[in-house]
């Protein structure tokens, strides 16, 4: 206590914040031209593999090839500098494809660049309040629903390129693309499939078909994407021969050279109210996949990232993109694993996979406008190939029921309905099977007591609480509350509660406690609580119930509860109770 006439300086509690530090910063303690050469090594690989990608996953999501470029350089280089993984390489995602396809349909280009600004302030929140890790508290049945889903839309998605179909826009929900693609099947271009097939066969057999033994030149050769040999070929084939097929640059114009200028989109309070929905959507989901990514990478590389860092990283990636064009960026496991493979031991090889794609974008724009838009919709089916776990749909029958209706609830509304509805449906579905299986280990069990020689036992009960007393599990108290039992002469005066086995205890369960008080109370009984534990005494001291059934009637064993009954029961019978 202070002294009298001090004062004491109260301070106002301090919120515990996120501290804003890259892995970067760490990872170049030490750092030597060693490191660097296996970074720029691994960055260039990354670099060649993202730009096929970068454009493809643009394209697919309703916006120029420049802009999936965009975004790859400028947020792929703040994801790796800011983050909070030693590999981690960032960029648009196929994840993303259904999602920014949809907000455009809906609410236009423009929204969606405000819709990623406002998710990069969501994002950057909810690593500076340490909201990273509540991500870990999403069920994998609901990851590998909502996954699965996407890799299908994706899929459908490309259809319409893969067969050169005369379709000129095609619509964002499940059930018009697959009425669209069927009303226009019959404009099939079959010079379109065999880009298409060719470059999607050459994606799959490429890492396999090559014998590297000791010739320096195959090892290299080897080592060269699938995904840029298919690519290069093709627009060669194009070129040569002038097939009629479409592609980038008669559908687009080409790609300028150069980083578009800064410029500010068009923003009010009225249209922030309208894109609530699509932010949170692009903030859930990019951090749903960033960490997730970072998971993977750690994983391989034996080490454990900082995920509300990561998620400040993403954040500041895709605040900052769409001043540029960009949009929504976030962590994509197949160009980290390529990072990690490739030597990759610090973020610098991100940034560098960066610098390298502006390089390209600089020297070698022009010759993008004679890639085939078939042979991207190929490179970007064979991404929703490896993106779904379909392995997991034939090992549903090993599963519980309530983990294969999670999964394919998830997985049915993704793909018809909305990523964002699968998701709520999923948690809620997800919730109430927890919330069962844990009121089923509620358990409310008679105890039998040793009688005494004395008549003071009669009217005595023992039950004892095991596990835990929720909303969910109050149920198993409403035998012991019900008033028909105090009404006939062999109604119980005491009644013990033994919670030495009582993990948790909520105010709903505390109401039935207070109910079965109440009961006992009207006819002069008492209701004793023995072997409290820390919790649920916590939550009886906090709300009062102490004082309600008497101090004393809080006791700490079995063997001091029937003491304490026997006290009461004979002071009842003296008192003609």
């Amino acid at each position: 206590m202070s002294a009298p006439g001090s004062s004491v300086v109260r301070r106002a509690p301090r919120l515990d914040l996120a501290i804003f530090r890259p892995r970067l910063v760490d990872a170049l303690r030490g750092y030597d031209r060693r490191h660097f050469a296996r970074d720029v090594a691994a960055g260039v690989t990354v670099g060649v593999v993202a730009l096929p990608l970068a454009m493809a996953f643009a394209i697919a999501s309703g916006v120029k090839p420049e802009q999936g470029i965009f975004t790859a350089i400028i947020a792929g280089f703040l994801i790796a500098a800011l983050g909070g993984s030693r590999v981690q390489i960032g960029g648009p995602a196929g994840a993303f494809i259904v999602i920014i396809y949809g907000i455009i349909e809906r609410y236009g280009l423009a929204n969606l660049l405000i819709s990623t600004i406002m998710a990069g302030v969501l994002l950057f929140a909810m690593g500076l309040f340490k909201l990273g890790s509540l991500v870990r508290f999403i069920p994998v049945s609901i990851v590998i629903g909502f996954t699965n889903g996407i890799a299908v839309l994706v899929a459908l998605s490309q259809v319409k390129d893969f067969l050169g179909l005369a379709v000129d826009k095609m619509p964002a929900d499940f059930f018009h693309q697959i009425g669209t693609i069927a009303g226009a099947i019959h404009t099939v271009n079959p010079w379109a499939v065999a880009i298409a097939l060719a470059s999607l066969a050459l994606v799959v057999v490429w890492p396999k078909s090559y014998q590297m033994g000791n010739v320096p030149w195959k090892r290299w050769i080897a080592h060269v994407p699938g995904t840029i040999v298919a690519l290069g070929l093709a627009t060669i084939a194009v070129s040569v021969f002038h097939l009629p097929v479409e592609t980038i640059g008669s559908r687009f114009g080409g790609i300028p050279q150069g980083l578009p200028s800064f410029a500010l989109p068009d923003f009010s309070w009225d249209l922030v109210k309208q894109l609530l929905a699509p932010t949170i959507t692009i903030a859930l989901l990019g951090a749903i996949e960033s960490l997730l990514c970072a998971r993977v990478a750690d994983n391989m590389i034996d080490d454990r990232h900082d995920p509300n860092q990561e998620l400040m990283a993403q954040g500041v990636a895709n605040f900052v993109a769409p001043f540029f064009g960009g949009m929504p960026a976030t962590g994509t496991i197949a160009r980290t694993v390529t990072n990690v493979k490739s030597g990759a031991s610090t973020p610098v090889a991100g940034m560098v996979h960066a610098a390298t794609l502006l390089a390209i974008l600089l020297v070698a724009a022009p010759l993008a406008a004679n890639v085939p838009l078939a042979a991207l919709a190929a490179i970007l089916m064979f991404v929703a190939w490896n993106m779904g776990e379909w392995r997991e749909f034939a090992r549903l029958r090993r599963f519980a029921l309530t983990y294969r209706t999670i999964l394919l609830a998830t997985f049915f509304l993704t793909v018809i309905v909305d990523l964002t509805v699968a998701v709520e449906v999923g948690m809620v579905l997800a919730s109430l099977f927890f919330i069962y299986r844990i009121s089923t280990l509620t358990r409310v069990q008679p105890i039998a007591l040793a009688r005494a020689d004395d008549a003071t036992v009669a009217g005595l009960e023992a039950y004892r609480l095991q596990g835990s007393l929720f909303f969910g599990a109050v149920g198993k108290l409403e035998a012991l509350t019900d008033p028909a039992r105090f009404a006939g002469t062999l109604a119980p005066r005491v009644i013990i509660l033994d919670c030495t086995l009582l993990l948790s205890l909520d105010t709903t369960g505390l109401e039935a406690l207070e109910a079965l008080h109440r009961q006992l109370a009207k006819r002069g009984g008492a209701l004793i609580v023995s072997g409290a534990t820390e919790q649920p005494l916590s939550l009886l001291q906090r709300s009062g119930f102490v004082e309600r059934i008497g101090a004393d009637n809080l006791v700490a064993d079995l063997a001091a509860a029937q003491a304490r009954a026997r006290h009461l029961l004979a002071a009842l019978d003296a008192n003609g109770g």
